[in-house]
Parts: C-alpha cells; structure tokens; sequence
C-alpha cells in the first residue's frame, strides 16, 4: 500500500491565498471524491499535489511513503506515481500524440519500452477505450473533440499506471455513452496498486465509479468527509446547506485553462 498524506496545505496565487489549510490522506486501493461550489479550490488542490508552477506553497506537508512530494519536479512526481487528467487538456501541435506517449512511457522505466510492446499496449487500451485508432497518429489533442481528450487523458493514464490519479473533471464534455467508457477504464484500474481523486460536480460519475470517501471543499477547506450520503445531499440540495454550517462560499470564478505541460517527462532547456 502507497499513501499520499497532505497536512496543513496552504496554497497561494499572486499573493491571494486559495487553499487554507488542508489535511487529506489518501491510500492505494481507496477512491475519493472531492466536491465543492466552482471556485473555492479542487483544481488548484489537485494542481498543486502535481506540482504546477503557478500555485506556490506557503505552509505545510506533503508526502508520497514519507517522501517529500513539495521538493519535486513536475517530471519527479510523476514517475514517483503521480498522474493529472486535466480537465482542460492543451493541444500540442507538432507532437504526434503516439510518440509523446511513448515518451512518457519510456520516462517511467529504466530501460525503453519497445515498439513492439508500446504498440500492442497501445492499440489494446485505444480499444478498450473506443478510440479512433487514427487519434494516435495526430497531433496531441490537435482537432480532438472534448470527449476525444478526455479519453486520452485516461489513455495516458492507463499507460503510465500511476499509484495516484487526480482526475478534474474527467467526466465533463462527455456523453452518456462515453462516461460510461471512461468510468469502466477507471473501475478496471482499481487494485491495491491504485489510488484516485475525481473531482466532479455531477453525481452520474460517482454512480458509475462509487468512492470510498468523500470531501466537501468550500473556501479552500475540507469542511466535511464522508461517504455516500453527501453527494446525495448535494445532488438534492446543491451547497447552500453549508453556508448554515458557518462556513463562506466564494462566488463566481472564471476558469482558465491550466497549462501544466507533459506530466510524463521534462524537456531540458538548451
């Protein structure tokens, strides 16, 4: 068993502060979902385990079996068994969306998968997936539909076979048919060797792939952990029950796009 322990996490962006003091602990073989009104922190939260530039980190812990995941690279998290399924995934052009895979494949051993295994893995997983098969030879994300990147964020991940997946939102810009795809590919993921956050405002993926734990983030905080229960309440009631808690909810927030780069290697500069 892997364990991913977060302790008192605070973390800011241009000198505002947007997660305030987090405590989370996650297992391999455990699935947690993390819900919360836009904007009071999940994307920054997950952002940030994976080591994004933009979000600095001005107090607390976090490890990966006692190690100390802060001190990493983006590229060290990674093949340490951190993986991030973006919920907005860049296109890339110029990079052939097979050989970038490859890539990061190869980054993850010490000796180069060969052409032979990396094709046989990767046309199985393109079918378990119901892929176009020619998506592979395109560039990355290049002209892919919203669905088509979801997909191969998890394609990437089914390759990569990470200890701990973030998913934000994997489940938006998918239809029935597809979410239903991508939530067999995490289901068959699960095992003693996998551990997974799925943040997501619709209670149809957790119907579909049923979490261990539950969080409500408002404001920056975990100010609730459960289980079943409260995804069914905010399904029915939405968050305005937690304001009668005493807690604030932030209001309005206009998403950007994250640009993390390759999650599965680092390019050196010259």
């Amino acid at each position: 068993m892997s364990t991913l322990k977060i302790e008192n996490l605070h973390v800011s962006i241009e000198d505002r502060e947007i997660v305030k003091g987090i405590d989370l602990e996650i297992n391999t073989g455990e699935i947690h979902a993390l819900m919360g009104p836009n904007g009071n922190g999940k994307s920054t939260l997950l952002s940030t385990i994976m080591g994004h530039p933009k979000y600095k980190v001005t107090q607390g812990k976090m490890t990966l079996d006692g190690q100390d995941v802060l001190s990493m690279s983006v590229d060290e998290r990674s093949r340490a068994g951190i993986f991030l399924g973006m919920q907005y995934p860049q296109e890339i052009p110029g990079v052939i969306t097979s050989d970038f895979l490859r890539a990061a494949m190869n980054a993850h051993q010490e000796k180069p998968v060969s052409l032979f295994k990396f094709i046989k893995e990767l046309d199985k997983n393109i079918e378990d997936l119901k892929m176009n098969e020619n998506l592979a030879h395109r560039y990355l994300n290049e002209g892919f539909s919203g669905g088509e990147k979801k997909r191969n964020e998890i394609l990437q991940m089914k390759l990569l076979q990470p200890k701990f997946a973030l998913l934000d939102e994997i489940d938006s810009g998918l239809d029935v048919d597809a979410l239903k795809i991508v939530a067999k590919a995490i289901n068959d993921m699960k095992s003693d060797t996998f551990g997974c956050v799925m943040v997501s405002h619709y209670e149809r993926l957790f119907e579909l792939v049923p979490p261990t734990h539950v969080h409500v983030l408002v404001d920056g905080k975990i100010v609730l952990s459960g289980g079943r229960e409260l995804i069914d309440k905010i399904d029915q009631e939405g968050y305005e029950w937690v304001k009668e808690l005493g807690y604030e909810i932030n209001e309005g927030e206009n998403k950007q796009p994250i640009v993390l780069g390759s999650c599965g290697h680092k390019v050196k500069a010259e």
